[in-house]
């Protein structure tokens, strides 16, 4: 059995993570900022696979809490599998913030910067004496990396940074056998920015027409393709940007 760490775990994507990955038979820590009985919602749904799991509250852009949680994820993984190490971890916590580059101010792009980027950065660097040898990370991006809509400046920036760590992560955790790969979504019907692509028709509408598959994502097409990427038969893709988009803006 694996142990996956899966930050903002209690809703949307990352919920969809945390049940796929609890089907295929590994336990899971999930984080949450301040939705503590969403959390624990996944964690009785993934109990009710028959799986283990606990959910630590974390807040990704507190980078000097990042002590406190690792000591934390190593009392959970010891009371609840009697292990001191974890297989895998998702960098997933994310916000979504929506401004005009001419318009976005420095407190929105050093929010942004703290949670996607160098919240990732540090809290991997953080987790690495508790991770396996041979261990995987998927850091999450997104489709505004390769292609660019207007008002996702200062978010997509962070992505683009997300993606060139993952880079050098892999090549500098290579030694420990950790492969490091990046997943990138497309547009997905959830609450995330406001729930804009689940709930604004004309949008959905618009992204579906742009898409070579015809319809918006759905939480669970990213959850099985994170789910895949740290299967067995995965093993050998390192330092790679995989989009799981439908094939948006081809």
């Amino acid at each position: 059995m694996k142990i996956v760490v899966i930050t903002g775990g209690s809703r949307g994507l990352g919920k969809s993570m945390c049940l796929h990955l609890a089907q295929r038979g590994h336990g899971v820590v999930l984080t949450y900022n301040s939705k503590k009985a969403e959390a624990d919602a996944v964690v009785a749904q993934i109990e009710k696979l028959g799986r283990k799991a606990a959910a630590l509250q974390l807040d990704v852009a507190d980078h000097k809490s990042f002590n406190a949680f690792a000591y934390n994820i190593n009392a959970v993984l010891k009371k609840t599998w009697q292990r001191s190490d974890f297989d895998f971890l998702i960098n997933n916590a994310g916000i979504g913030l929506q401004a005009p580059f001419a318009e976005t101010t420095e407190q929105q792009f050093d929010l942004l910067m703290n949670i996607h980027l160098k919240g990732a950065f540090f809290l991997t660097q953080k987790l690495l004496p508790l991770m396996k040898d041979g261990g995987r990370i998927l850091n999450i991006s997104s489709g505004l990396a390769r292609f660019s809509l207007p008002g996702y400046a200062a978010y997509a920036a962070m992505k683009g940074g997300i993606e060139v760590l993952t880079r050098y992560m892999a090549r500098e955790l290579g030694p420990r056998k950790i492969t490091v790969n990046v997943l990138a979504p497309g547009a997905i019907e959830t609450d995330f920015g406001g729930g804009t692509v689940r709930d604004n028709k004309p949008i959905s509408e618009f992204v579906a027409s742009q898409t070579a598959l015809g319809r918006v994502g759905l939480p669970d097409d990213i959850g099985g393709a994170a789910a895949a990427l740290l299967s067995d038969e995965a093993a050998w893709i390192n330092g790679q940007r995989i989009e799981v988009s439908g094939g948006i803006y081809l």
